[in-house]
């Protein structure tokens, strides 16, 4: 069973429009043991109505290292009063340079990875569960 912990957003004014930029940091347990964690951002008020993201799957418990973890740069918007979540790759993610989020992957490499049911059943919990995002898309 999946759980989101949400921690307080992070709101900022944006540099390019001095609209309201949010930023969340979520750490996401599978079965009671640390599993994930996305930070997303999205910026009120922008033309276009997009969440950036990136999700660090592996392990995330004491002892582990950023080599324990893969990291998929995704993005969230709806069309059509629909959720749709496409990956992107690492040269468009704002967190590209985050270190401990482990290996993070292109889309075309992401889409093949492994673990890409388990990064769309997460992304899935954020557009049912994370009410900043929910409300911000649906707005």
């Amino acid at each position: 069973m999946i759980e989101i912990e949400f921690e307080k957003p992070d709101i900022y004014d944006c540099n390019c429009c001095d609209n309201k930029t949010v930023r969340l940091t979520r750490f996401v347990y599978k079965d009671g043991d640390a599993h994930a964690v996305y930070y997303s951002q999205y910026t009120i008020g922008h033309k276009e109505k997009v969440v950036n993201g990136v999700l660090s799957l592996g392990k995330w418990w004491e002892g582990s290292t950023p080599a324990d973890r893969i990291a998929f740069p995704f993005r969230i918007w709806m069309n059509e009063g629909e959720y749709l979540v496409g990956l992107m790759d690492k040269a468009e993610c704002q967190w590209a340079d985050v270190k401990n989020l482990g290996e993070m992957l292109d889309r075309k490499d992401g889409l093949e990875h492994p673990w890409i049911k388990e990064v769309f059943h997460i992304t899935n919990h954020i557009v049912t569960e994370d009410e900043p995002i929910i409300d911000y898309l649906n707005a």
